[in-house]
């Protein structure tokens, strides 16, 4: 976000969004976001797939469960379909089907036998060739690991975490500065 500067208001406290406030010289009162990241990882799979330390702390499960496979397919699946440039599509295309979908596969996913990809489509690849792939992987996760992930130590530990500093002094400054600039 472009912060706008109105030189008659230059050095006032400026509000770039709810979640951070900034003082007249351009520090951050408070580090602390409107919406904790575990009441958003909670909220939906989407939305822990979104934030780079969801996704750190779900790998880090799924690696204990034995199933990272799948959250790095899903992820993989993402990037390819950003991908521009032919030819790289059709290097990681080769690259996602040896990893996780041939039968020799190293990090092979579990998708239904039917679904699985012929070697001969890798030569024309197109951006959304593995959705029907990633698809079945993000229900597996969402209606099977994501819950857990939700019940786990892992989970329930970095939730503590974001509440306890949510409850130290600094926190409470901070939220009482924001209090006063934004009159709630």
């Amino acid at each position: 976000m472009e912060e706008i500067v109105v030189p008659a208001f230059q050095g006032c406290v400026t509000r770039m969004s709810p979640s951070y406030i900034h003082d007249s010289d351009g520090s951050s009162s408070s580090s602390h976001q409107s919406l904790k990241s575990t009441a958003k990882w909670a909220a939906s799979l989407e939305n822990l797939l979104e934030d780079p330390e969801g996704v750190k702390r779900f790998r880090e499960f799924l690696k204990k469960e034995f199933s990272e496979e799948n959250v790095l397919f899903w992820l993989a699946c993402e990037d390819f379909k950003k991908m521009q440039d032919k030819t790289q599509m059709q290097e990681k295309a080769k690259e996602i089907y040896m990893t996780f979908l041939s039968s020799k596969a190293s990090s092979q996913v579990n998708v239904e036998g039917q679904s699985r990809l012929n070697e001969k489509i890798l030569e024309e690849p197109h951006p959304l060739m593995f959705q029907k792939l990633q698809d079945q992987i993000f229900n597996l996760m969402k209606y099977d690991s994501y819950s857990r992930f939700l019940k786990s130590d892992l989970f329930l530990k970095h939730k503590r975490t974001e509440e306890e500093e949510e409850d130290s002094p600094d926190a409470q400054t901070a939220a009482k500065r924001a209090s006063r600039i934004y009159n709630t």
